[in-house]
């Protein structure tokens, strides 16, 4: 049943798949076609048969892979082997099996996407060894341009979290109002994977896992950026009577939905859409007003996120039209209402690349994350407006990890037809995105692009420049305004990183110009969010015409790289001694740092903290000992947390 990674103490079986009772009678022996047995498997409060949460059956000759069956698999004799077949469309939660009414057990009952009769079938084990099995991945955050892998441990088959995951099922407000119907309810995949969408999420204050927080402070609970794992946040969750867990961000809700959906079998993936877009009217049109200096009016709720992680989960869609099974997105992330509720999905991925809007689950809002017309309007000083010329896109690199391999697989074409293509343009006229289908082209002569030098990481100077070019036959007199600000990866503006406004930029015809400027780290150290980002942006307008283009471009300035060097040959059973080493790059000490490890049952999340200041160059090292209890092991995730 795919299960013995949750252990051997307890039964847990899957859904459309015999399990085995071996029954040892006190007196007389079994005799086929005289010895009947009535059986009872229950689950929920208050189970019926009409809702599926009660089954009632005997004994049959064989086994009937339609419904909930029993037959006998040994021969006459004073031990019995019964197999007992649960239907594949039951529902997923704890069950009670009871035989004759005497003997009672209790079982737990999955998803099986290695049944062929079940909704969540994936017909390929490669991918259900990645989607179903494997504890550990890679999410990718960073920049559509320099995509950064995030190792994540998502535990599904730790100690109390597929616990934790049920508990995340009867603490849902639709249980706690009707539990019978809920219980029923779980049958369907659908209904199970919106009702995670809303719980992994506490916008509601429903009991939700995680509580969402975008601030420059997390006070009163734990930067997004530290967390390396589900299997910590589930645990705290569950034990501490399920208060929401403070604080996550999109890849960590995405990431623990991921977890649970694992651990429930349901197979499922973390997807990464870059420039992704947050439209709050529903227009298909990003908006953003900035004046000549640059600067945006930040007034309005529509966003353009430099990434944002979502859920994809694989079943099929009995309730559309055939064609749109497969890949479902869903996401965790609270930012808009679905049905009273914040959920998102899930949503045929297929219904997304079509344009088919009129699809259940959000539709409309999956589909503007990743194909909304991002427009910038330039307001001058004397009131008047003119749209700028923009050649950033929305819906970017559209990643996930490949199956078997620790590399980016880009699944933009599963959500996108091709640019400019003539698919691309039915998909808008069945969508409506008439901004998209009435956009052209702006061919002003003035080109400009953003380029970075070399050797740029956290901790040094650097140049970044701005290419400013006429491709028309007169002299051009211009201003350029280029500016860098720290961003968060929601796309929210920080504090300025260095600034440069030339008001007499001449470009002779088919000219070019190269203008730097210059990052230092005494300034933008201190103006840098968790995310590491930088945003540049190059403004140019002409003086003769009012027309205006810009360009922006994100830096991500990578933290040091930890390596991580095993002393000794792993063998199983026997302690083994991990060197962790990280060399500090920037200009003054850090204090207080601490390497905190995390991994499928080595360390129990163990913690070693360095007291003695780490100098500029200096390298700090840290030993962990680990024990390999099985024949192999998934990952090592490290972080380290350093005060300056």
């Amino acid at each position: 049943h795919h299960t013995e990674l949750n252990g051997t103490d307890r039964l847990i079986v899957r859904r459309g798949q015999a399990f085995t009772i071996s029954l040892y009678l006190n007196s007389g022996s079994y005799q086929p076609g005289y010895s009947q047995l009535h059986i009872t498997a229950e689950t929920g409060p208050q189970p019926e048969e009409q809702y599926g949460t009660r089954a009632v059956f005997g004994l049959s000759d064989e086994i009937d892979d339609t419904r909930w069956s029993a037959a006998v698999s040994s021969p006459p004799g004073d031990t019995v082997c019964l197999s007992v077949y649960a239907a594949p469309d039951a529902p997923i939660g704890r069950y009670v099996l009871t035989l004759d009414g005497r003997i009672q057990f209790d079982f737990i009952l999955l998803f099986n996407p290695w049944c062929t009769r079940d909704v969540v079938y994936m017909d390929s084990e490669e991918k259900l060894a990645e989607y179903v099995l494997a504890q550990d991945g890679i999410i990718f955050r960073g920049d559509a341009e320099y995509p950064v892998p995030l190792a994540w441990y998502f535990g599904q088959f730790e100690e109390g979290i597929l616990d934790a995951c049920l508990r995340i099922l009867d603490m849902n407000p639709k249980h706690r109002r009707n539990p019978g119907k809920d219980c029923s309810g779980r049958r369907n995949v659908i209904y199970v994977t919106r009702v995670l969408s809303a719980m992994i999420n506490s916008n509601d204050r429903d009991y939700g896992v995680l509580e969402g927080c975008w601030k420059d402070t997390f006070d009163g609970g734990v930067s997004p950026m530290s967390w390396r794992g589900s299997v910590q946040i589930l645990r705290t969750w569950s034990s501490t009577s399920c208060l929401p867990v403070r604080f996550g961000q999109c890849w960590v809700f995405a990431a623990v939905a991921c977890s649970v959906s694992r651990a429930l079998g349901i197979p499922c993936r973390v997807v990464t859409n870059y420039y992704s877009a947050h439209d709050t009217n529903s227009n298909l049109v990003i908006e953003r007003y900035l004046n000549e200096k640059g600067e945006i009016d930040s007034s309005t709720r529509d966003m353009i996120w430099n990434y944002h992680c979502w859920v994809e989960s694989w079943m099929t869609r009995p309730d559309l039209p055939p064609g749109f099974d497969g890949w479902q997105a869903s996401d965790p992330t609270p930012q808009e209402k679905s049905e009273g509720v914040f959920c998102c999905g899930p949503v045929p991925v297929r219904a997304i690349k079509e344009g088919e809007l009129t699809f259940k689950y959000d539709a409309p809002f999956v589909f503007a994350e990743v194909n909304a017309d991002l427009v910038y309007t330039l307001k001058y000083n004397d009131g008047s407006t003119r749209k700028i010329v923009n050649d950033q896109k929305v819906g970017q690199k559209i990643s996930t990890k490949s199956v078997g391999r620790d590399e980016r697989e880009d699944i933009t074409h599963l959500y996108k037809y091709p640019e400019g293509s003539a698919e691309e343009r039915q998909v808008f006229e069945k969508a409506n995105h008439q901004n998209k289908l009435l956009q052209q082209k702006g061919n002003s002569g003035l080109h400009i692009t953003i380029k970075l030098s070399t050797g740029i990481r956290k901790g040094c100077d650097f140049d970044v420049f701005a290419i400013v070019s006429n491709n028309t036959e007169e002299n051009k007199k211009c201003r350029l305004v280029f500016a860098s600000r720290a961003v968060s990866y929601n796309g929210i503006i920080g504090r300025e990183c260095g600034f440069k406004d030339l008001l007499n930029v001449e470009l002779a015809p088919g000219g070019e110009r190269k203008v730097p400027l210059s990052l230092n780290y005494s300034k933008y150290c201190t103006n840098l969010t968790e995310d590491n980002l930088i945003r540049l942006g190059a403004l140019l307008i002409d003086y003769s015409t009012k027309e205006a283009v810009m360009a922006m471009r994100d830096i991500v300035l990578d933290d040091p790289e930890i390596k991580i060097r095993i002393l000794g040959e792993p063998k199983e059973k026997r302690k083994l001694a991990a060197e962790l080493t990280l060399q500090n790059p920037l200009p003054e000490p850090l204090q207080g740092c601490c390497f905190t490890i995390e991994g499928a049952n080595l360390t129990g999340g163990s913690s070693i903290a360095e007291n003695s200041p780490i100098f500029r160059g200096s390298n700090v090292i840290g030993q962990t000992n680990i024990i390999i209890n099985k024949m192999f092991i998934f990952n090592i995730l490290l972080r380290i947390l350093c005060r300056q």
